[in-house]
């Protein structure tokens, strides 16, 4: 028999603010064996990768931020990206994570061992690592994406992603291409456009961007702040705002009529801001508002009234050594920057890493066939003892936050039962899951993504079978399910110790 010990009860995969709050989480419920690995070399997950020119949280800071750990010193109402990367190391700080996190450390893959209920890790530098649980806390918003262009290879100037900034790359005086308008191009592309000399704009879909209610905190939000119940009072009211312009938007589409005033506010923005009526046009979503997510600014269309700033909506043909080509136009530059965003659902993103459950069965697999699903958004039936914090069917919109802290709730109701009982080993059951993924394809009818005109966004939320596996409800909705699922649609088994092979022992226990 292979002698087998387990290094943590618990490990958490990722140490971004999903990761982070899980811990806190363990922590307060009194799981005190665990460990954070993470492939960067500090904390912050996105917000540690993440620094380009202009980059800011993209909803209020009064929601982006954990429920328990409220600040007030933020400078604006749409924090910079520096204070969210600050935000995360007072709370590694705060309580006491930095001593279990493990940095540099890219997990390869995992398998489950049905014979001793525990996953294997193998690290990308051939380590191992057991557990008894896994939580995933990779995020989304993780793996660079770069567009297949052909020639992509071929170009001899500067080419930098916007989650990979380079901080040396000096674009003073210098001829730019941006291909992308997403979240990260509406930030940087005012930022940078001052001082290139030339700024061409490559547009395959325009966004939707509304005026974004930016400015620095006034003095009397902190004077509201800091009296008792202020700062509860300040977030309640950025929720329900977030709440109105995403998650109620867009699940509730053929209800309520949020995303229309929000698309006559835009296309108001965009007569306020862009002067040439050609440009103006180019820039006009002709997809719903929410079949992507929307942006929020206030510099972002003006820009383009710029003199050295210039859309280019043609496709691009291919990538030269001096430059791209569309059609028939070769434009040169000396820099290109790639805003094209992030593998959200594409396969090695959910999870980063090879995971394979009972059998051996790979989950990217798994979905495969089945389609991206999860109970709940975080459990999938033949993977026990691994939960997901932003699992298929689990996010639904709202503030990072609120899913962190509701996902939370979820495995903390598991990881109780099963100390309780001394379970080692935590599975839903396949009728729960089969059952919870037919309610959310129940309630798509008045969610936004099915309007005809969502086929024309190329938005990353649609997965390779057709589906958005967003969740359809409001947030207080999942917060009161992720406290009053049905324990029964989970399995709990114990590894009898008499069965047990030789040698076999659990450390965790013992701690």
């Amino acid at each position: 028999m292979t002698s087998t010990v387990v290094d943590h009860e618990i490990i958490i995969v990722g140490a971004g603010f999903s990761g982070i709050g899980t811990a806190i989480a363990l922590r307060k419920a009194g799981f005190e064996d665990f460990l954070l690995v993470d492939d960067a070399d500090g904390v912050g997950g996105t917000w540690h990768w993440n620094t380009y020119p202009g980059i800011a949280v993209d909803i209020p800071s009064f929601s982006y931020q954990y429920s328990f750990e409220q600040q007030r010193d933020w400078s604006r109402v749409y924090a910079p990206g520096h204070e969210l990367k600050a935000y995360a190391e007072h709370c590694v700080a705060k309580y006491g994570l930095r001593p279990r996190i493990r940095f540099n450390t890219t997990i390869a893959s995992a398998d489950f061992d049905d014979t001793v209920h525990v996953w294997r890790l193998r690290t990308a530098d051939g380590h191992e690592l057991t557990a008894r649980f896994v939580i995933g806390a990779t995020g989304v918003l993780t793996r660079p994406k770069l567009p297949e262009i052909p020639g992509a290879d071929s170009f001899t100037g500067a080419v930098v992603h916007t989650a990979r900034w380079d901080h040396e790359l000096d674009l003073r005086g210098k001829r730019v291409g941006i291909i992308g308008t997403g979240a990260s191009a509406v930030q940087i592309i005012p930022e940078i456009a001052p001082e290139v000399a030339e700024l061409v704009v490559f547009q395959r879909t325009p966004i939707w961007c509304l005026p974004r209610p930016d400015a620095p905190v006034p003095g009397a939000v902190r004077r509201v702040m800091s009296l008792p119940g202020g700062q509860r009072l300040t977030r309640w009211l950025s929720q329900a705002f977030v709440e109105l312009t995403f998650p109620l938007a867009a699940h509730y589409y053929g209800v309520l009529p949020v995303a229309k005033l929000g698309e006559r506010t835009g296309r108001a923005h965009l007569r306020d801001q862009v002067r040439d009526p050609a440009t103006r046009a180019a820039l006009t979503p002709d997809y719903a508002l929410g079949c992507k997510r929307p942006s929020f600014s206030n510099d972002y269309l003006k820009t383009f009234n710029r003199a050295n700033v210039t859309l280019e909506t043609d496709p691009i043909t291919e990538l030269t050594p001096t430059g791209l080509r569309t059609g028939a136009t070769h434009h040169e530059f000396d820099v290109l920057i790639m805003a094209t965003g992030f593998k959200v659902m594409e396969s090695g993103n959910m999870p980063t890493f090879d995971l394979r459950g009972t059998g051996g069965g790979r989950l990217e697999d798994w979905w495969n066939t089945h389609r991206l699903q999860a109970y709940e958004g975080v459990s999938v039936p033949g993977f026990p003892n691994f939960f997901s914090i932003i699992g298929p069917y689990g996010y639904n919109g709202s503030s990072y936050f609120a899913l962190i802290e509701i996902q939370t709730r979820h495995i903390l109701r598991l990881l109780r039962r099963a100390r309780r009982h001394a379970s080692t080993r935590v599975e839903v059951t396949a009728e729960a899951n089969d059952r919870y993924f037919r309610e959310m394809l129940a309630r798509r009818g008045s969610q936004v993504f099915w309007q005809d005109s969502c086929a024309l966004s190329n938005s990353y939320y649609f997965d390779q079978h057709g589906d958005v596996p967003l969740r359809p409800m409001s947030t207080p909705e999942a917060a009161w399910r992720a406290g009053h699922f049905d324990m029964n649609d989970y399995r709990f088994e114990s590894l009898a110790p008499r069965t047990a092979p030789a040698g076999v022992a659990d450390r965790s226990r013992a701690r």
